[in-house]
């Protein structure tokens, strides 16, 4: 019994009968060599015990001030453990009922009141609508600003034409590096996109990783550069996303974006086809593959290049200098050298691809360019897709041009045009890769944030996940809460008009429009300062309203009536401008409905003499 008992004792401790190595373990202390046995129960009772330990991972907040239902002005600020980073910093065009404005920008005020935490400004690529609302941004708030090389150096070129009362801090990186910002590690994503240079985001912060994609496409034989890195996408799946923030352009569209590729070959035939004709290419300025497209088929057919808009040309040197457009020697000519080569040996570039009044094809459109005029020897190439809104705009530069006796080739006729946003089998792909845990659409109107919605439904993610915002709304997301909606924070819409920024809101554009639609009527009167009766006047003065020497008569009555409700203010010893002024207002307007139906703006003005 003795020798079975011994057994166990020594596989359990596991002692050597030889003499040696008993006093070695024995001097190596036996408590604490020994270990206890771990059974199945007790491994799991230590991992339960661990998990518990574990402190809860903080939430991080998703706020959009802009590029949700709505074109541009994009704009969106996390924030984790009293950290900011924001990721773009974009302008809007303004739509038709904006008279007289001329960019529109975020809302700053979110960003003014927690500028303490604000780490950097990251910026994914060189688009206005991204980078367009960078100087009056850093006029609020003088915060980094982190982007790949042509970025930054676009950046630059528009700083020059603001005056900041401290010097901006732009800082160079390259796709595959990354910037520690706070607790947030910022890493760069090389995607294709209309302009090189492009990134998407991925933020590794304490409460997970989110995924941030900007304007990308997947394009498997770009002109410039590789394609979009979906193996660091795949990697970043893998790992595991806890949100995933993709653009909503094209969600609308099936299938795959064409490759730039398919541009190249309609140029080719263009080109050919143009024969003795001066080619004019009209495309957006930031389109830097496409430029690129254009000065390979120019030197392929022994042609010049020329630059006509300010935003080409500064697109062109800064790409020029930063060596993202390869020119050979002597390609290049200035705009006023056009009438030193034959038709036949010109390629015009220029802006106005959108039907934008002030721009360089517009106004030669209309015959008013300084420096080019159009007519029947010019072969003209619109190589852009009309934004919404600007479809009509469009049709009428393409309508004056034809008039002039003009070829136009423009996007639905011919391929000189492809979208520089994925469609929806490419943001599936990007779905399938990044396997988020969460999903918010952006950059989109309501109908295409929807839409991508569904098609993130469509591979399998509950409803529950996905998350549709609006501009001035915040979400927290965290392992363990989840998705949810948070306090709204403030946003909206400035106007930029000149050298106002802000000065123009709702009531100044509600007037213009009201001008533009019915016109002005002025009534100038001077009255007694003692007794308030009328001294001189009324004298009307009319803008916009009717034609006054063909409305005599009209012009009498408003005299007339003007002149009785002054005096009989006098009488009843009515004194106060206000309501003088608004029962002249009120029953001038009566008549003027009255005798025409319409309804100007009137404007009494009264001196005291």
């Amino acid at each position: 019994m003795s020798e079975i008992k011994k057994k166990p004792q020594m596989k359990k401790t596991g002692k050597s009968k030889m003499p040696g190595k008993n006093k070695q373990t024995k001097s190596a202390g036996f408590k604490r060599s020994y270990k206890p046995m771990v059974t199945a129960n007790t491994k799991g009772k230590q991992r339960n015990t661990k998990k518990k330990a574990l402190p809860a991972k903080p939430p991080v907040r998703v706020a959009f001030l802009g590029g949700l239902n709505e074109i541009g002005k994009n704009l969106t600020v996390f924030e984790c453990q009293n950290d900011i980073v924001i990721i773009d910093s974009g302008m809007a065009f303004p739509d038709g009922d904006m008279l007289g404005v001329d960019l529109v920008i975020p809302d700053y005020t979110y960003l003014e009141q927690n500028r303490d935490k604000i780490r950097g400004v990251v910026i994914t690529h060189g688009h206005e609508d991204h980078i367009g609302g960078i100087p009056f941004l850093l006029s609020k708030v003088n915060v980094p600003i982190y982007g790949t090389p042509l970025t930054i150096g676009l950046i630059e070129n528009k700083l020059k034409e603001h005056s900041l009362s401290a010097p901006p801090v732009l800082v160079k990186k390259n796709a595959g590096e990354h910037i520690q910002l706070g607790c947030f590690d910022i890493e760069l994503i090389h995607v294709n996109h209309s302009i090189p240079d492009s990134v998407a985001v991925a933020m590794h912060t304490p409460a997970g990783i989110l995924v941030h994609t900007g304007d990308f496409k997947v394009d498997y034989t770009p002109i410039e550069g590789k394609m979009t890195d979906l193996n660091r996408f795949a990697a970043l799946g893998d790992e595991g996303v806890l949100a995933l923030l993709a653009e909503s352009t094209n969600a609308e569209r099936p299938g795959y974006t064409p490759t730039e590729q398919k541009v190249t070959d309609s140029f080719d035939k263009l080109f050919s086809t143009a024969q003795k004709k001066r080619i004019i290419i009209a495309t957006f300025a930031s389109n830097i593959s496409r430029i690129q497209l254009i000065i390979n088929c120019a030197v392929k057919y022994g042609r010049k290049v020329a630059f006509s808009g300010r935003s080409m040309i500064n697109y062109m040197k800064v790409a020029q200098e930063l060596g993202y457009v390869k020119v050979p020697d002597n390609l290049i000519i200035d705009i006023d050298q056009l009438k030193e080569y034959p038709p036949e040996k010109i390629v015009l570039a220029t802006t106005g691809s959108q039907g934008e009044p002030m721009s360089a094809l517009s106004r030669m459109a209309y015959s008013d360019h300084r420096k080019v005029s159009v007519g029947t020897g010019d072969f003209i190439i619109i190589s852009a897709n009309p934004i919404p809104g600007n479809e009509r705009a469009v049709g009428n530069v393409v309508d004056e041009l034809l008039k002039r006796g003009c070829d136009v080739v423009y996007e639905s006729m011919y391929e000189v045009h492809v979208s520089g946003h994925a469609c929806q089998e490419e943001l599936k792909l990007i779905h399938s890769l990044v396997k988020p845990t969460y999903f918010i659409p952006i950059h989109g109107e309501q109908k295409m944030l929807q839409k991508h919605r569904a098609l993130a439904m469509s591979m399998g993610m509950d409803s529950k996940n996905i998350y549709i915002g609006d501009i001035g709304k915040s979400v927290e997301i965290s392992e363990s809460a989840g998705i949810k909606e948070s306090d709204p924070v403030p946003a909206g819409k400035v106007f930029v008009d000149g050298l106002g920024v802000g000065d123009v809101g709702s009531i100044v554009l509600r007037d213009r429009k009201h001008l533009g639609q019915d016109g002005l009527i002025i009534i100038v009167a001077s009255l007694d300062v003692y007794d308030g009766h009328v001294i001189s006047g009324p004298d009307i003065v009319s803008r916009g309203f009717v034609y006054v020497r063909e409305s005599g008569n009209l012009m009498d009555d408003i005299k007339s009536l003007s002149r009785d409700i002054l005096e009989d203010c006098s009488r009843r010893n009515i004194h106060e401008w206000g309501v003088i002024k608004n029962l002249v207002k009120d029953d001038i307007a009566k008549l003027i409905v009255r005798q025409t139906g319409r309804s100007p703006m009137i404007l009494p003005i009264l001196m005291e003499v």
